[in-house]
């Protein structure tokens, strides 16, 4: 089965444009012209990956994400900002609100289909795994649940790729640049501070003692 594509713009070029480029290559592809109507065929067709553009009438591409991070049936889902614009602020904003990649326009084909592969690439390659034990925090790998004290805590894509890559290896040091290689990958562009605010998240979920910051090296997680 052809793995589902939802892609939200109110410029029918850019629809068409990148419909195109996506079939060519196999992929199911959806349109939506305004956040609002991508919300709702995204709860309908529940697709692996959506293409957000921020600047978007009814309903603007970083209010579409916060509901879909919110929306049991898309809260897993893949999803992928288009913007002209390149300020850092907006790329902060995109990943606060649960992104987990940033492309300009105007884009080239083979770059936009590159990194969409890789984000699906990633995303498959994810072995399913057994209980992460951590005394009172265990992380499940397979169903994507965090459990503190028996209560479960329910992480962003980024957020829980990151608690797991701190977890894999406890008291261990991860640099910055091990970090955003390894959740965010080598295709995407993303500052450091981006790795800040999804630290602060994890701690405020479960508790500002297990993640460590060990100043001019990286995180560490401790239990």
């Amino acid at each position: 089965m052809a793995t589902k594509i939802l892609i939200a713009d109110d410029e029918e070029d850019i629809l068409q444009f990148l419909s195109y480029n996506l079939q060519k290559e196999g992929y199911e592809v959806i349109t939506a012209t305004n956040g609002a109507e991508a919300l709702k065929l995204a709860k309908k067709e529940k697709p692996e990956l959506i293409v957000l553009d921020i600047m978007m009438p009814v309903m603007d591409g970083m209010e579409t994400c916060k509901e879909l991070r919110e929306t049991p049936e898309t809260k897993d889902a893949l999803i992928v900002f288009l913007t002209a614009r390149s300020e850092d602020y907006s790329q902060i904003a995109g990943f606060e609100n649960g992104a987990d990649d940033y492309i300009t326009k105007p884009i080239k084909p083979k770059v936009f289909i590159s990194r969409i592969k890789a984000l699906l690439r990633r995303t498959h390659s994810n072995t399913p795994g057994t209980l992460i034990d951590l005394g009172n925090i265990k992380i499940d790998k397979e169903k994507h649940l965090v459990i503190k004290d028996n209560q479960v805590i329910e992480l962003p894509r980024k957020e829980f790729m990151l608690l797991e890559l701190l977890a894999s290896k406890p008291g261990k040091v991860f640099s910055r640049e091990f970090i955003l290689e390894k959740v965010w990958g080598e295709d995407v562009i993303v500052g450091e501070r981006t790795i800040d605010v999804h630290i602060r998240k994890i701690r405020e979920k479960i508790g500002e003692q297990y993640i460590k910051t060990v100043k001019g090296l990286g995180y560490k997680l401790e239990y």
